[in-house]
Parts: C-alpha cells; structure tokens; sequence
C-alpha cells in the first residue's frame, strides 16, 4: 500500500519485484478490486501495480476533472517509486488512461490492452447528466442500476454476492470524486488521434457489453494501426469479472507476445489499420514523430473555437447542435456572433467559475422575463454544479430584486427542468 499525496494516486504492488511492471486500472465506480482474480496467474510474470481513482475504494478524495490529469497522477507515481516503462490494460475508463498515455508518454508504454472501453464514451450530455443526478440524489441510484451495466442479467442472478459487492462498490465512492471523474469522461475525445496510437495494443469486449460493446470495440481496431480484437463470449461491462479466466488468458498472450523493451526511432511507411487478429511476435514500433506547428496568424486569435467549446460544456452537445443546425442564411451570423462574443469573451474569461456565472445569468434572465433561455440555462447551472437549493435561493433574491411576478414564472420553469434533470432513470 501507498501513501498517497495529493498530486499521486493511491495504489498497491503484487509479483515478484524484479519482473517487468503492469499496471491495471481500474473502471469508474469499482477498485483495484475487479482485477483480483487475474492477480495469481499475472504475477507469475510481472509486477503487477493496481491503483484507485480518487475517492474510490477508499483512496483520497483529490478529485480531478481530466483523463490527462488523471494520467499525469499516475505518472508522478509511477516516477516517485522509479518505475519508466511499463505494460498497462484499463477497462472503461481505466482504458481511457491508458490510450491517453500511450499517446503522450509513447516511450513509457511497452504494450497496451483497453478492455469495455472506447475512444469516447456516449456523449458529453450523458456523463454531465449522471453528474447531475449525483450531485442531486447521491450515489444510491447510480449504486443501484450498476449490475445490470455491468453484468449479463443470468449473472448477476447467480451470483448475488459479487452483485451486492458491485452495488457497495459504488455505494461507498466519494460522490464529488465521482462526479468529476464523469466530466473528465464527458470531455474524452480521441477518435481523431486513435493513428498516433503506436504501441501493440489488445481490444478486449465482452459480447453483451451494452455500455461500450463491439461496435466501440471495432473502432478503436479499425484506428489503431496495431490492434488486435478479442471478443469475450458471456460477458457485458466488467468482463475481467464476470468471465476472469478468459481476460486472464487473453491478457497473458497479449503481454507475453506483444511486449517491446525498445522502441525504434526510424521512419516507417503509412500505418494501415489490422482488424484481423493475429498470433505474429510484434517487433519494435516506430515512433510517429508529431506534427510540426504551423504558424498561426498575427494578432489575436479568433475566439470563436474556444467560444464554441464552451459553450457545449455549458448548455450540452445536443442543444448547441440545435442552435447550429437551425442557423440558416439569415441567422447564421447571430450564431457566430454569440459563439464568438458570449461563449469565446465573456464565459471564458477566468475572472469568475462557471457557478457564479450562472447564478449570475439566471438573475439576469428573471429580470428580463427570458423564460425560453431561462430553462436552458437552468440546465446548465446544473451541469456548472449548482445544486437545486441554490437556484431556489437565487430565484428567492430575484423576487425581492426583479419583481415576484417575474419570479413566479421563473420558478415554474426552473422547477421542470429540475425534474427532468435531478430524476434518476430506470
């Protein structure tokens, strides 16, 4: 076991200390737990280094809203006990670490397996939502509903302990912890980047995963110039649990063949994606060199990407989509201009927190009886973690303020909205 500062991750060592190192992260919501029954037949080979999320398993509560942030914890502590290379598998968002590393640190990854994961995870909206029902109700209906996303329904029958384990998993999580790690899921995107991928890596999905099944699975085959694809029969999310002799065996053959101790700095011809498993030893991978910058133009930069990132990390993927795809000839300019001036100017200045802001807007927005942007801004006070207390306690200022005519239709709103967002789903 680990002490554990606040820029490390908590963590623990199994296997004998001279073996190679390989690392395990862990899913949202689960410890280094779920990997126990790989952990006797791994350690006849490596060093093996599980570690917790914050706030998870009793880790912590050090939350952090990133994958990269998370990433560059686990490399402080990987680099305070002296360990540079290593081979790492992730399930979910443990696998969202790992593809992050291998990306940025390509020297440090010898070899990679993601297992249940993706190169995004659903939508930025889901993940937000989730962090609002938690943040509203606590963990107890996200606690709830986890084995029947993780776990086939004849599995989660017969094996009640592991089920009820599953649910105390969650259970016991740090809720603030937990609602970061979904922002950190939400804002997760590598669909682009899966070709800068460049280390042998093993995709692993259970074949009932409804989470992030095969089709999320062959994508990340599909992009990742040296992948190969594995489908576990009788497994849905947590496929080192549910079917641990078939992931261990999977993850030994991966390790054993595919692990690389050098890395060749040479050119190498254009990548072409593998899809088709293959039993081939890998030789050294050549590293692809990034990029170089191309200048940009003199002066200020356009604040119009910038706006428009924010703005979906305030009001959610699916209403600027609408916003954007309504826009036409005539109103597209008015698009760009709030893009530019509302979301890349004003919301983006660091001067006040997203909180603030929206306490701010929703006064603003009462006073001038704005009902329509009133409930989408409501949605987003939720998302900037307002809690429904709070809009209540800012609606009550503005009636003393605004008028309580005002006030009144504002709390009619903002109630519905409240009760679509705070209401955990079945």
């Amino acid at each position: 076991m680990s002490e554990t500062p606040e820029n490390t991750l908590q963590y623990r060592f199994d296997g004998p200390e001279d073996a190679p190192v390989l690392i395990l992260g862990p899913s949202l919501g689960t410890t280094w737990h779920m990997w126990d029954r790989q952990i006797p037949d791994l350690t006849r080979t490596w060093r093996v280094l599980r570690f917790d999320l914050p706030g998870h398993g009793g880790a912590p509560a050090h939350p952090t809203d990133s994958v990269q942030a998370l990433g560059d914890r686990l490399l402080a502590t990987l680099d305070e006990i002296g360990v540079q290379r290593f081979g790492y598998a992730g399930c979910a968002f443990g696998g969202a670490i790992g593809a992050d590393l291998a990306l940025r640190h390509p020297q440090r990854v010898a070899s990679l397996a993601l297992i249940a994961a993706s190169p995004r995870f659903g939508t930025a909206d889901e993940f937000r939502q989730r962090g609002v029902i938690v943040r509203t109700n606590g963990l107890e209906p996200v606690s709830r509903t986890s084995p029947e996303r993780w776990f086939t329904p004849g599995f989660a029958a017969a094996q009640p302990a592991i089920t009820e384990w599953a649910v105390q998993m969650v259970r016991t999580t740090d809720p603030g912890c937990y609602i970061a790690a979904c922002e950190a899921l939400a804002s997760f995107d590598i669909r682009a980047d899966l070709g800068r991928i460049g280390v042998p890596t093993l995709v692993l999905v259970g074949s009932e995963d409804q989470v992030t099944g095969p089709a999320e699975a062959r994508t990340l085959v599909a992009g990742i110039p040296d992948a190969r694809l594995a489908v576990v029969p009788g497994a849905s999310h947590l496929a080192p649990v549910e079917q641990p002799a078939a992931v261990t065996d999977l993850l030994v053959h991966h390790f054993s063949t595919a692990w690389t101790e050098t890395h060749a700095a040479i050119a190498a011809p254009p990548l072409v994606p593998v899809i088709a498993p293959s039993s081939e030893v890998r030789g050294p991978v050549a590293e692809i060199a990034p990029l170089e910058a191309q200048a940009g133009p003199v002066g200020r930069p356009d604040p119009y990407e910038s706006g428009l990132k924010v703005r979906r990390e305030v009001l959610g993927d699916a209403h600027v989509d609408q916003a954007l795809g309504n826009s036409d000839a005539f109103s597209g300019d008015f698009q760009d201009l709030i893009t530019r001036y509302a979301w890349g100017e004003v919301w983006a200045r660091p001067g006040l927190d997203r909180r603030m802001r929206s306490a701010v807007t929703l006064t603003a927005l009462v006073s001038g009886g704005h009902l329509d942007e009133l409930a989408f801004h409501t949605r987003a006070a939720l998302r900037n973690g307002l809690t429904p207390d709070e809009i209540k306690e800012i609606l009550l200022q503005a009636a003393v303020y605004c008028g309580v005519p005002a006030a009144n239709s504002a709390f009619k709103v903002a109630q519905t909205v409240i009760r679509e967002e705070t209401t955990p789903r079945e």
